[in-house]
């Protein structure tokens, strides 16, 4: 079996990366950019005011001015011919010709059109101005490709008259829950020895959250000509697939021989960690990735957040966020020779440190003990006992 880490390098080496297309601005956010921003001018543009107040030429030993006007936000630039006069400004403003320094309205009197500053020793030149492409300059790349875009960066890019960006494409995805046992939402008296769906339920919920909006949601029984019939269907055109239940070892474990009949050459089967051992991950014939997860939902949603999401950001070219780390807070025993991958509560400490509290699940199929939780640690193999303090990298749910 493979390391975790074995895994994600797999991972990284196997996935295309998707095509881009271009998007218009007002529905590129939550999508990855693939070509930089990049200022069209300088930014700010020009002089502009920070204050309300007067724009005046500074002078050490003048402390009243004659106010010849208004310069407004949105209107030409004004000038000053003299220091004996300002003009009055408004935030957002362009500073005026032959002005150096705004003073605000706090500060000063006025009486008519005389200006009157309080105290003239607190002034400086270019107070109250933020300068002329003091935060970029024309040419200067803004947002880097690999970005997903929020509202900052849209904000960026409409600054810099970006009408349409240049994002990866939305991929479609299948979201499959396979199991005799399961049924539906809507069933109203599950028998027995039935359960109601909830994998796919959660995945779909968890894609959509993180932007991708094309995914279809559906259950195969674990019956092999069924499963043969629906997968040959996805695998012809959908961008990745996402299976959970039927990948162990057990007797109607169909689905490693279906997707190896179906020509996906398989690439990890198995992984030295708990929960999530048997996670399973290949590749269609065109490339396309395929991964079936452990079925127990505790399983499903650790793989899915160690493996599958970050596969998924990596396919439609977003940078790699740095890793997260914290500590326990308290000794974790640990009961078998894997890779723990525990369910945690953080709190902080008065230091700053952040926290790590382990959240004991009875079962991998004890989904409601992850309420309340934060993500989960990843611990180094083989020590069955981590003391206090003990680092480790933590995943954000």
């Amino acid at each position: 079996m493979l390391t975790p880490t074995e895994v994600d390098l797999i991972l990284t080496q196997s996935l295309p990366v998707l095509p881009w297309e271009d998007c218009p601005l007002l529905q590129a956010q939550g999508r990855v950019l693939r070509q930089p921003v990049i200022a069209d001018r300088d930014l700010p543009p020009y002089d502009r005011a920070t204050m309300d107040g007067y724009a005046l030429r500074f002078d050490p030993g003048r402390a009243a001015y004659t106010c010849v006007g208004m310069q407004a936000a949105g209107t030409l630039r004004r000038r000053l011919d003299d220091h004996a006069t300002c003009l009055e400004i408004a935030t957002g403003a362009v500073v005026p010709e032959g002005a150096d320094t705004v003073v605000p309205y706090e500060e000063v009197q006025r009486t008519g059109d005389l200006v009157r500053i309080h105290n003239i020793n607190t002034l400086e030149t270019g107070r109250s101005i933020h300068r002329q492409a003091t935060d970029a300059r024309r040419g200067d790349p803004l947002v880097a490709a690999g970005t997903l875009l929020t509202g900052k960066e849209i904000a960026i890019a409409a600054a810099c008259g970006a009408t349409h960006l240049r994002v990866s494409t939305m991929p479609s995805l299948a979201v499959i829950a396979t199991g005799d046992e399961l049924v539906d939402v809507e069933n109203p008296s599950p028998a027995a020895h039935q359960v109601r769906r909830s994998n796919d339920y959660a995945l779909r919920a968890e894609l959509l959250a993180k932007g991708f909006l094309r995914v279809e949601r559906l259950h195969i029984r674990d019956q092999k000509y069924e499963l043969e019939q629906q997968l040959k269907r996805l695998l012809a055109g959908t961008d990745a697939i996402l299976l959970t239940g039927g990948v162990s070892k057990g007797k109607y474990d169909f689905l490693p021989t279906v997707l190896d009949e179906l020509g996906v050459t398989k690439k990890v089967h198995g992984v030295r960690q708990r929960p999530g051992k048997p996670f399973w991950f290949g590749l269609t014939p065109r490339g396309a990735p395929v991964f079936a997860l452990p079925g127990n939902p505790v399983s499903t949603w650790i793989c899915f957040h160690r493996y599958v999401l970050p596969a998924l950001r990596h396919m439609r070219g977003e940078t790699e966020s740095p890793a997260q780390y914290t500590v326990l807070e308290s000794e974790y025993a640990f009961s078998t020779a894997l890779t723990p991958l525990v369910p945690v509560r953080l709190t902080h400490a008065a230091d700053g440190r952040r926290l790590a509290r382990p959240v004991t699940t009875r079962t991998s199929g004890d989904f409601t003990s992850l309420l309340g939780t934060d993500g989960f640690i990843e611990l180094p193999e083989g020590p069955l006992s981590y003391a206090a303090g003990s680092s480790a990298r933590f995943w954000s749910w």
